[in-house]
């Protein structure tokens, strides 16, 4: 028998700890004396401590180590523990990949100006009008035009707080003429379909983005950026892109101003 002070020695740990694991059950002293209430404990029980400490270190909790220990759904709790820590390598070398990008651009001087982030667009309903352009410069006119129907049909459908109005390209590749476009924008409510304008709910979904300040005609180099970020951060596309006007010709007097975010679905390759 080893008293606690001799015992928290042989397994390298502090009595403190050893006295913890005895009040929730954990390792409970071979014998406590009655008298003088000392701890005794043999020197098998350094192969439970030793467990203890192994789970620790794995990072189960104190009461997942008591199930585990017990055979309570032992089996659940390790594969559940087993899948976080999967998800949490996966997370880390997400960082690490994109840490080394930006590395990298920095090093090879590559503007900086482009920064992508991943993230979660919500849910929402949106009024739709699909249709195909003979020119990018038609869009800005077409916008205000689909707005004026929905609010002819619709007088009290309302739009969402904050504002969210994009356009989703749906030729899969750059056109200079006949593009195919989706004009959206989403709204409190649905609202009657009219005059080619119907109202859906778009799905939820994780997107690359990139913030581009400047003329629509420089748009080309934010899409070049998120593009090249994708491809070396281990994503693939898993959807249309979508620019988002964020700010535009109806508030900013100059080009130099407008604000457009783009976004593309993406999900881990």
């Amino acid at each position: 028998m080893h008293r606690i002070g001799e015992f928290s020695k042989l397994g390298k740990v502090t009595v403190k700890t050893i006295r913890y694991y005895d009040e929730v059950g954990l390792l409970v002293p071979a014998r406590t004396d009655e008298w003088t209430g000392y701890r005794y404990y043999e020197t098998g029980q350094l192969f439970r401590l030793q467990e203890i400490l192994a789970l620790r270190q794995m990072g189960f909790s104190i009461p997942e180590i008591a199930a585990v220990i017990g055979g309570q759904g032992d089996d659940g709790i390790v594969e559940r523990r087993k899948s976080e820590l999967e998800e949490e390598l996966h997370s880390l070398e997400d960082r690490l990949t994109r840490l080394h990008h930006y590395i990298s651009q920095k090093k090879e001087g590559i503007d900086m100006s482009y920064q992508v982030v991943v993230k979660e667009v919500p849910a929402c309903t949106v009024f739709s009008y699909r249709t195909v352009v003979p020119a990018y410069g038609d869009l800005m006119s077409l916008m205000p035009e689909v707005g004026a129907k929905v609010a002819a049909a619709n007088p009290g459908v309302k739009c969402a707080d904050p504002e969210y109005c994009f356009i989703v390209y749906h030729d899969g590749e750059y056109r200079e003429k006949d593009i195919d476009i989706e004009i959206c924008q989403a709204v409190t409510s649905r609202g009657k379909d009219a005059d080619g304008v119907v109202f859906k709910e778009m799905p939820a979904a994780s997107v690359a983005s990139v913030y581009h300040k400047g003329p629509y005609e420089q748009l080309g180099a934010a899409y070049a950026a998120l593009t090249a970020w994708v491809g070396a951060n281990g994503y693939k596309p898993a959807g249309e892109p979508r620019e988002s006007y964020i700010d535009g010709i109806w508030n900013k007097d100059s080009a130099e101003e407008w604000l457009t975010e783009i976004q593309f679905p993406v999900v881990k390759a």
